[in-house]
């Protein structure tokens, strides 16, 4: 689990994230909450901001799609607080929602309302927001752009204009009269509520509205008649609150996130050819002077080195790139769970690709489309075209032709390579593994190597030469 921000001094918290709707303006099969926003779920994004504020637990409440949701959560559970599901069937609003996950609410804490389809509000923001709670009144997240609030519903205070002034109702767009419609500021579906108070309030929600449904804003109006005060932060950053409902608004919110990467990047000396046409699906750490072209991918996590040059359309992940490296346009690099080292001055590419398990010393050279799986190449070693290192140990300054490649599999296990130091492999040649070329040998190109090579030694194993003279070739 993240480490945590400290939530409320006193009380613990437990989060209720609302992922039950359909979201049918998605248009797809895929549940909305685990559509991807900068490589990652929507939800995944919520759950993560929930474990980082230390909440104590949180509830999921799901619908459709729920097999689907719980599923992931089950596989990605290292990054969320400890979660139990409910299920809202049939669906009748946010009210009727946050009424599944009352029962399983320690009347002690804070609950937290968060939305699946809201991904990006900071932990820092929902800490502030519930230590204005405090266990004593209900705290809600508002935006005030100060224009059109569209559907989303508007704050009513008990003084308009005044940030300070206590909060009355919220009233759904639907219901608004035109001069409720007026008000700009409105209600981002966050909010911090005292349990034992917010389930009361949840008991007293009638569906006597526009849509027959139950509102979990209407919580606010029962508050207010018992007496309990109702605060209002408007924030700035309209970002964190955005939600998505369709592929528009998530590509939207996508360039969002991905121009905010690209700012915090080149604030800290990154150069961006075109900070437009990048996209970090993960971490990206960045020594100085580093240079991106346009239209790279960074997944998982990624460390550049100081003076690393990444070329145009290069997609990399989970890999550590040393200092002073270059890697040319279009290579593709996964390092998986295993991971990826390329060693500093090192050359990759153009279209070269690197899987699982490589490790590339100082100034090695992989050149356009070579492979290189699970193998360790040492300083100076070179594969510069069209040529396959799988489950290899390459030494220093091996000169390994073009087209040649490691036979590592056998049909049922994987067998190791071991290329020794100053090897001279030819072109188009086939090591057989398990085998070992010693130390300075040269295989002739052309070979097929099924046998261990002495140091200093030449092999050549191929077929002998014939010539058949005024040969004809068939004809139709």
């Amino acid at each position: 689990m993240p480490a945590s921000i400290t939530s409320c001094k006193t009380l613990p918290v437990d989060v209720v994230i609302m992922a039950a709707g359909k979201g049918t303006r998605m248009k797809s099969r895929l549940p909305k909450v685990l559509h991807r926003l900068a490589g990652r779920p929507l939800l995944a994004h919520v759950l993560k901001a929930s474990a980082q504020l230390g909440a104590r637990g949180a509830t999921l409440v799901v619908g459709h799609g729920a097999g689907e949701v719980e599923a992931f959560c089950k596989a990605d559970s290292r990054n969320h607080p400890p979660l139990q599901f409910v299920h809202q069937e049939p669906q009748l609003g946010t009210g009727h929602a946050v009424q599944q996950a009352a029962p399983l609410l320690p009347d002690d804490g804070i609950t937290l309302i968060l939305n699946g389809d809201v991904p990006l509000v900071e932990p820092a923001t929902l800490k502030h927001l519930v230590e204005q709670c405090g266990g004593k009144q209900i705290a809600l997240l508002t935006v005030d752009t100060g224009e059109d609030a569209g559907a989303y519903g508007r704050i009513i205070r008990a003084e308009p204009g005044r940030e300070d002034s206590p909060v009355h109702a919220i009233v759904e767009a639907k219901d608004a009269t035109l001069a409720q419609r007026a008000i700009t500021e409105w209600y981002s579906g966050v909010m911090a509520a005292p349990t034992k108070l917010l389930k009361q309030y949840l008991s007293l929600l009638r569906d006597d509205n526009a849509q027959k449904e139950f509102y979990l804003t209407d919580v606010v109006k029962h508050a207010v008649a018992d007496g309990t005060p109702v605060v209002a932060w408007a924030i700035e950053d309209e970002m964190e609150v955005a939600g998505v409902n369709s592929p528009i608004q998530l590509a939207e919110l996508e360039r969002g996130v991905q121009r905010r990467a690209a700012e915090r990047l080149m604030e800290a000396g990154v150069r961006l050819l075109d900070p437009a046409r990048f996209d970090l699906r993960g971490t990206l750490e960045c020594g100085q002077d580093v240079e991106i072209d346009v239209g790279c991918i960074f997944e998982g996590a990624v460390t550049l080195g100081a003076g690393v040059k990444i070329g145009a359309h290069c997609v990399i992940a989970n890999a550590r790139i040393e200092e002073g490296a270059v890697i040319h346009p279009f290579t593709h690099i996964d390092g998986g769970r295993d991971g990826v080292t390329v060693g500093a001055g090192a050359l990759v590419g153009p279209y070269a690709r690197l899987r699982p398990g490589a490790e590339l010393g100082p100034e090695v050279h992989i050149g356009n489309f070579v492979e290189v799986k699970n193998s360790k190449l040492a300083a100076g070693a070179k594969a510069n075209h069209l040529a396959y290192l799988g489950d290899a140990t390459v030494g220093e300054r091996v000169n390994y032709g073009a087209g040649s490649i490691t036979a590592n599999y056998d049909g049922a296990h994987k067998h190791r390579t071991v290329i020794e130091a100053d090897v001279h492999v030819g072109s188009n040649c086939v090591l057989v593994a398990p085998v070992t070329l010693g130390a300075g040998a040269t295989i002739g190109g052309g070979s097929t190597i099924t046998k261990n090579v002495p140091s200093g030694a030449l092999s050549v194993a191929r077929g002998r030469q014939m010539n058949l003279e005024n040969w004809q070739r068939p004809k139709k």
